[in-house]
């Protein structure tokens, strides 16, 4: 009996050692972004991503998750700390880190795009075609959009004078140029710090999709949200998922195809549609909470439309600057979105 359990132990032990190195692998990654854990991106985009990538692998690659900034830092320091190594993985807003990325602003120009998974495939075409080069630091996982911005405000905005003299929070450079050029005082700060600044009037109101809603129970804070006719949201601001390159580099060539797999347009159609999601939430919530939604006729949306439309001449000028053709990429960028959203 003990030679028999000899034998088998031995052969286990033998069984083991064959086994290829890379089959006994695990690899750890650490994923670091603002959000909540429940908020609508971590639950439907970031949660569903790891789950896949976790599969694929066979579970040979392992993601935690750290939401609400747990790594340390604050949200603007996000693509850095991909970069350096403090976190393996990111999500982060492009426009946290003003003039960094000016390539993408095209995608952040107003009056641009709409629903979030045609815009982010568009916004992922864009980048792989023209503004590679400003990721160079990264291995880039995915871009996308969120959808069709919009102001929520404690008094109500029914038409274009109505913002002059308000505090209204923007989220990125172009966003503050807009709100300049729409007669609103621009007051930046990160998404995590609107409903404080809301509450002790710090600002009058803000610019967010509606998908942002639930996750700053922003309901319960302001009653009024000003959304406009037509095809085109106000504004968008653009995102990336990036991986720290060394982390990247690491891996075994078979968990490098994984996380291939599991980058570009499909991953950036996945955070797309959960931004899609979150804004038919959000709304669900200003709607159940009684608050008041202002859909601008077309002739006040349109003066907005005129309003704004100094934004792409700033814009221009400062890319120009760089170096950078500013027309032909927001020509691109109208393109590839019209390509994308389904007629």
């Amino acid at each position: 009996m003990m030679k028999t359990r000899l034998k088998l132990l031995l052969g286990a032990l033998a069984f083991a050692a064959a086994l290829p190195a890379a089959l006994a692998a695990e690899v750890t990654l650490r994923f670091h972004q603002f959000l909540p854990a429940q908020a609508n991106v971590p639950k439907l985009a970031i949660d569903e991503w790891i789950k896949k990538v976790e599969k694929d692998s066979g579970g040979r690659i392992k993601i935690q998750h750290f939401p609400s900034m747990q790594l340390g830092g604050r949200p603007p320091e996000l693509y850095d700390q991909a970069k350096d190594g403090v976190a393996d993985i990111v999500w982060a807003v492009l426009g946290f880190t003003p003039g960094r990325f000016p390539k993408t602003e095209a995608f952040e120009l107003p009056f641009s795009t709409n629903r979030a998974e045609p815009g982010s495939r568009a916004f992922q075409e864009f980048v792989q075609k023209h503004a590679m080069d400003e990721f160079k630091d990264v291995k880039l996982i995915a871009v996308h959009t969120h959808g069709p911005g919009l102001f929520h405000t404690k008094d109500p905005v029914t038409k274009l004078d109505d913002l002059k003299g308000m505090k209204i929070r923007g989220g990125s450079r172009v966003v503050n140029i807009m709100l300049e050029n729409l007669g609103a005082t621009p007051v930046g700060m990160p998404v995590t710090s609107i409903g404080e600044a809301l509450q002790k009037g710090v600002i009058t109101g803000t610019t967010i999709p509606f998908e942002v809603v639930p996750s700053l129970r922003l309901q319960q804070i302001v009653k009024n949200h000003t959304t406009f006719s037509g095809d085109k949201g106000l504004y968008t601001l653009t995102f990336a998922v990036a991986m720290n390159k060394a982390a990247y580099d690491k891996l075994p060539a078979d968990l490098k195809k994984v996380i291939d797999a599991n980058s570009g347009m499909p991953t950036a159609a996945l955070f797309g549609r959960a931004m899609d999601q979150g804004d038919v939430t959000g709304r669900q919530l200003i709607e159940q909470a009684g608050n008041r939604i202002i859909v601008l006729d077309m002739a006040e949306t349109q003066r907005f439309q005129r309003a704004a439309a100094g934004v792409r001449a700033i814009w221009f000028r400062e890319v120009a600057a760089k170096g950078i053709d500013g027309p032909k990429l927001a020509a691109e960028a109208e393109a590839l979105i019209a390509k994308h959203t389904p007629k």
